[in-house]
């Protein structure tokens, strides 16, 4: 009777399918040629080599099924933008992207999406709101520290005859320019920039464009331009190259003529533009800015618009997982699946299927 030793050393990687051989815990007289034991002396597998063979049993099928690999995961989130001031235009959201690293099957990522923050509604009334913040945050499996973007400042605006300060944010808000030369918001390190000041130019004056995550806002001109708001910042994360977190655009004292306020963000709403002097809402899910609406030729201030809510977008290798959650897409230049949270839920990921 014969046998050898079988040593295994390092790491072995398996694929496909293989038969293991019926095995035994000793070694018999008729054990079959082939035949896998465990030595409970030498406390080793060995296999038989020679011997009576009178036992010619079926090998039973083995098909090895390897634990899937952690993957990484990209992802731009983008908070809610800032509502437009009665002078000041809103500030973008906070712009983060990046990739969650060994991001392994069973893990639970919780999706916060920020909604855009209120815009001034007429002079002596209700005032302009910053943003919300959007997370993400990992509640079961592989633990990342949580990802937030900050939401971006809301525009100056005006009480009567006294300038109200815009806020800081992921962008900050643009100054009011009532009767002041109001500075501009702060924005937040590595997610957006600064608002751009009011210009004061008496009693009047006109509101700096809010800050968005590609450059700060522009300063106010004169009495009848207010500042462009500060460009956003462009993800080709869905394979589609899109702007996101734009600045609101200033408005201005006097709405008329070719002078009015605008938004250089791609996300921003327009400020101060349309007949009546009103500003339109930022468009959602983009993270921008709302521009204000400058003021009427009554000498009232119109109404300023809304922020765009945020986005969260995730992307990763699906040869590696599979994910649900959001609104699943394919990205056409790698076949990596994407996952847009428009509103707040949950990515769950599991094994490849």
């Amino acid at each position: 009777m014969k046998y050898e030793d079988i040593t295994v050393s390092g790491s072995i990687s398996i694929s496909g399918s293989f038969n293991v051989p019926n095995h035994v815990s000793s070694v018999l007289a008729d054990q079959a040629t082939g035949s896998l034991y465990f030595d409970t002396t030498d406390k080793l597998f060995k296999v038989f080599q020679s011997g009576a063979g009178a036992i010619n049993v079926a090998s039973q099928p083995f098909t090895p099924s390897p634990a899937a690999q952690p993957v990484n995961i990209e992802y731009l989130v983008v908070a809610g933008g800032g509502g437009g001031g009665s002078m000041g235009g809103g500030g973008g959201g906070g712009y983060l992207s990046g990739s969650l690293s060994s991001i392994a099957s069973g893990t639970s990522i919780t999706v916060t999406i920020g909604a855009g923050g209120s815009g001034q509604v007429v002079q002596g009334g209700a005032t302009p709101n910053n943003g919300s913040n959007s997370s993400l945050a990992s509640t079961a499996g592989t633990s990342f520290t949580t990802v937030t973007a900050t939401a971006g400042g809301k525009g100056g605006g005006s009480s009567s005859a006294t300038a109200q300060a815009p806020g800081d944010g992921g962008s900050g808000g643009g100054g009011a320019g009532l009767d002041t030369s109001g500075p501009g918001a702060s924005g937040t390190a590595g997610q957006g920039f600064d608002g751009g000041d009011g210009i004061a130019h008496g009693t009047r004056g006109s509101g700096g464009g809010g800050g968005g995550a590609g450059e700060a806002g522009a300063d106010g001109v004169d009495i009848t331009t207010g500042g462009d708001g500060g460009d956003g910042k462009q993800s080709s994360i869905t394979g589609t190259t899109t702007y996101y977190a734009g600045g609101g655009g200033g408005g201005s004292y006097l709405y008329q003529g070719t002078g009015n306020s605008s938004a250089a963000g791609q996300g921003g709403a327009t400020g101060g533009q349309s007949n009546n002097g009103s500003s339109p809402n930022a468009t959602a899910n983009t993270g921008g800015g709302a521009g204000s609406g400058g003021f009427r030729s009554d000498g009232w201030q119109a109404g300023s618009g809304a922020g765009g809510s945020g986005v969260v977008i995730l992307a990763y290798d699906a040869t590696k997982v599979s994910a649900t959650g959001g609104t699943i897409t394919t990205r056409s230049h790698d076949s990596y699946k994407v996952h847009t949270f428009t509103t707040s839920g949950t990515l769950t990921v599991s094994d490849p299927t």
